[in-house]
């Protein structure tokens, strides 16, 4: 428990740190490569945490799957170095012993792990006990419930200081992002645990090192509490996840790029003008509420029309008719393709649900 508790302390100024850096290697490949890598990156003045991966799961078998455990003593090393604390991905109990064993600060859950109820159990059972702070990656798929429960298995283990990383989702014909971000589902999660810090990972979001600064940018204005992005001394030549690392200097410039939003700031002015702005913002939702109540009377008298005719609840054409008119007013007006089609997607459901009840009546 000693060991432990010190890992707690060395952490919990850094954990606190907003915004919080993360930043280090996809891998550990050699011991010169990671303690140049974060030499390198505690010159920036930019990084509070150093990570790199130990254990690396990976698609297929044949791939590089990490050193293993003789990489911890290099990072243990270039903590000593840098001063900088370290985190790692754990997928096993073994793993979560190995890292605490080399004074670890925070470990982190990778996508992989969360899909899995077992194995994240597995590593909570191995956290029991101890105070060291854990991440919770998104899983793969985009699965709010996988992540909710990765989150409480963890919590159950009596862990205090927990925290997420969105990572982006596998998505079928996702060709912009190596993960589609799906921002919405990390600001459900957000809102889920407003107390819990929420880390974004554009890395793994984006998959290539151009758009990097794109997506962490869309991350700070969503109130995000901090970045992890992987740095690597060749990041060309780097053994895994070649095209998504920078070098350490041209992470400095990325995050000097940045315009790092606050949430609040003391200005009565400010605030008196955001409250006129959000009254409107009250009277409209109100106005759209009364005018979907009416859609859905006239939706149920349509349904009363087809009961007595035997005819079908859904009407594929005139399903189609009202997207495509609802796309030329939306382009005007600056809606986008998708959330008009979000929007209608659920008015349109709605609407079937009505009929329905309309129809078994």
């Amino acid at each position: 428990m000693q060991a432990t508790e010190a890992i707690n302390e060395t952490a919990q100024a850094t954990w606190n740190k907003r915004p919080l850096i993360i930043s280090g290697p996809c891998s550990a490949e050699t011991e010169e490569q990671v303690l140049e890598t974060a030499q390198r990156l505690a010159a920036t003045g930019r990084v509070d945490m150093l990570r790199a991966g130990i254990w690396k799961p990976r698609t297929k078998p044949g791939m590089f799957e990490g050193v293993g455990a003789k990489g911890l003593p290099w990072l243990q090393q270039a903590k000593k170095l840098t001063g900088l604390p370290t985190t790692v991905e754990v997928a096993t109990a073994k793993q979560v012993q190995d890292a605490l064993t080399f004074d670890v600060d925070v470990l982190w859950i990778g996508a992989r792990t969360t899909v899995n109820p077992f194995s994240v159990q597995e590593v909570a059972d191995a956290l029991r006990g101890t105070n060291v702070p854990v991440l919770v990656k998104n899983p793969i798929n985009p699965d709010l419930e996988l992540w909710t429960g990765a989150v409480e298995r963890i919590a159950r283990a009596g862990v205090r200081q927990i925290g997420l990383i969105h990572r982006g989702f596998s998505s079928y014909g996702n060709t912009e992002y190596r993960n589609a971000p799906m921002w919405h589902l990390a600001i459900e999660m957000k809102l889920k645990h407003p107390g819990m810090p929420i880390i974004n990972d554009p890395s793994h979001i984006c998959g290539r090192r151009d758009i990097l600064l794109e997506v962490a940018q869309k991350a700070i204005d969503l109130d995000y509490d901090g970045l992890m992005i992987e740095s690597h001394i060749d990041p060309d030549h780097a053994w895994s996840d070649a095209s998504q690392q920078v070098t350490p200097e041209r992470l400095k410039e990325i995050l000097d790029s940045i315009i790092w939003r606050k949430e609040d700031i003391n200005s009565d002015e400010y605030h008196a003008a955001l409250e006129k702005l959000r009254q409107q913002i009250n009277h409209l939702d109100d106005e759209l509420m009364q005018i979907l109540g009416q859609r859905m009377k006239v939706a149920e008298q349509i349904g009363n029309y087809k009961r007595e005719n035997n005819i079908t609840i859904l009407q594929t054409n005139r399903w189609n008719e009202i997207i495509e008119r609802a796309f030329l007013k939306g382009d005007k007006l600056g809606l986008s393709k998708e959330f008009i089609t979000r929007y209608f997607d659920a008015v349109h459901m709605e609407s079937i649900n009505h009929q329905k009840k309309i129809m078994d009546s």
